[in-house]
């Protein structure tokens, strides 16, 4: 095999198995979320897959070369196929009844390990033929397998977060990565432009993009951030992101008060509603289905609205799924990143919420911390540095929504923060779920906060112990 022919199998192999990688933890989103811990599971169990490949791609490389490079062409096909399959592997294992951290771990293991093995084991082979190619410059030749190996995975990252993920989605992802690997296949043969070896290659190219396609995509609009899914039950529509219900809003003639579905944005408007003038600057941190500042707008002529959303496709899908939402930005939307917004009065910001708040120079009257990644807040979005900037820009009183156990860490983390900027603070807690999780909601103000009449059905008043507040430096880590 010819040097650089060895060479840029090596690159091509590192690219895809870093972007295999990154996908892994995309696709896992939708059914365990996106944290620390689910990145962090990701990547050591990747990354074991990788080791375990190497060592034994090491005694296969140590095998005489036809049968060594027969061995590596097997390995490849395996590799492309369990590749293609990750996805569904991850399906069936969830379906099977796979929950909390210990189901997590369970469904990295089976789903993404046996391929990441696989994926490495070629690199022996490749790096012995690459030096073995050069007699005399075994150092440089070293050097160059190395380098390729690390610009592979720095190409692999980039096409994975800057152009696979967000322009074709996950399941194309893997796709092209089991593709990539297939076209591998003919230069590992000793007729490496053998017509005969092309075409059976592209048969398993194609097979495996038809398998692929069958498969049915994860989610029905899907992006580098967000995998949503739109759907129409009980009078209203509702929009999911990574699997966690974000948004409601009633299907039909608008009706005085009921237009809010979900029943924390219920609270969180009665609330402002009592706590607000008539004419507000409120900051939304996380647009959702953009049903709060449609409210707030229709409520108080005179307000004004900034909505900081992170993915610009959450709005676009608002925008065609949620009647009254998408006519509120039609109407009074503009890009509060550009110019004068003129009689407008939602201004829409794409960016993250952490990002906004430390370089906006507007002041707010109130604010609504309502911003998810999959079931839980972003972990540098409560922490004490966050609240501090938001005390600083905030006249008023700050609304919270969160997703926890009852009297879990995050509501106790959140709470300690709340508690050492404001003089008051209240929270209340909704129902809690098959999974033991509930709504989570909290206002804190500098001033005295009147009492709610009412409460949604099923929300009381929160019992939160003491917790540790979390910073930037000792952060929430997310759900176990």
């Amino acid at each position: 095999m010819r040097f650089w022919t060895a060479i840029g199998l090596i690159l091509v192999l590192s690219a895809v198995g870093l972007t295999y990688e990154i996908a892994a933890g995309r696709v896992l989103a939708p059914f365990f979320g996106t944290s620390l811990l689910t990145w962090t599971a990701v990547i050591a169990t990747v990354l074991a897959g990788f080791s375990l490949g190497n060592a034994l791609g090491g005694f296969l490389a140590e095998q005489e070369r036809g049968r060594a490079l027969r061995g590596i062409r097997a390995v490849l096909v395996a590799t492309a196929i369990l590749v293609a399959l990750s996805p569904l592997v991850l399906g069936l294992v969830y379906a099977l009844g796979a929950r909390g951290t210990g189901g997590m771990l369970v469904s990295v293991v089976l789903a993404f390990f046996p391929a990441s093995v696989l994926i490495s084991a070629p690199s022996p082979l490749l790096a012995k033929l690459a030096v073995e190619a050069r007699p005399g410059r075994e150092g440089s030749s070293l050097g160059l397998v190395l380098a390729a190996g690390s610009l592979g995975a720095i190409l692999g990252a980039v096409l994975a977060g800057f152009v696979a993920l967000p322009l074709a989605g996950s399941l194309a992802t893997f796709a092209g990565c089991a593709t990539a690997t297939l076209l591998c296949l003919p230069f590992l043969r000793k007729g490496a432009g053998d017509a005969r070896a092309w075409l059976s290659t592209l048969l398993g190219v194609g097979f495996l993009a038809a398998a692929s396609l069958a498969l049915g995509p994860v989610c029905r609009y899907e992006s580098g951030l967000s995998c949503i899914d739109v759907t129409r039950t009980g009078g209203a529509v509702h929009l999911y992101s990574d699997r966690t219900r974000q948004a409601a809003e009633r299907i039909g003639p608008p009706e005085a008060g009921a237009d809010l579905v979900l029943p924390y944005t219920q609270w969180i408007w009665a609330r402002m509603d009592r706590d607000l003038g008539p004419a507000p600057s409120v900051l939304f941190v996380g647009g959702g289905g953009y049903t709060l500042p449609t409210q707030l707008l229709a409520a108080r002529p005179e307000a004004e609205a900034v909505a900081v959303e992170i993915d610009p496709l959450v709005t676009q899908v608002v925008r065609r799924h949620m009647p009254r939402a998408g006519a509120a930005i039609a109407a009074t939307g503009y890009d509060a990143s550009e110019g004068d917004p003129g009689e407008r009065r939602l201004g829409i910001v794409h960016a993250d919420g952490r990002v906004y708040l430390n370089e906006t120079d507007r002041r707010f009257d109130a604010a609504v911390m309502d911003a998810f990644s999959s079931g839980s807040v972003p972990a540098h979005l409560v922490t004490v540095e966050t609240y501090a900037r938001l005390r600083e820009i905030v006249r008023g009183p700050v609304y919270v929504n969160l997703i926890d156990v009852p009297d879990g860490r995050l509501a106790r983390g959140t709470r300690a923060i709340l508690a050492s900027l404001y003089p008051h603070v209240i929270a209340v807690e909704g129902p809690i779920t098959g999974q033991g999780l509930a709504n989570i909601v909290m206002v804190a103000s500098p001033a005295p906060l009147a009492p709610l009449d009412t409460l949604p059905d099923g929300y009381h008043a929160a019992t939160i112990g003491p917790g540790r507040a979390f910073t930037d430096d000792r952060g929430w880590v997310g759900h176990r």
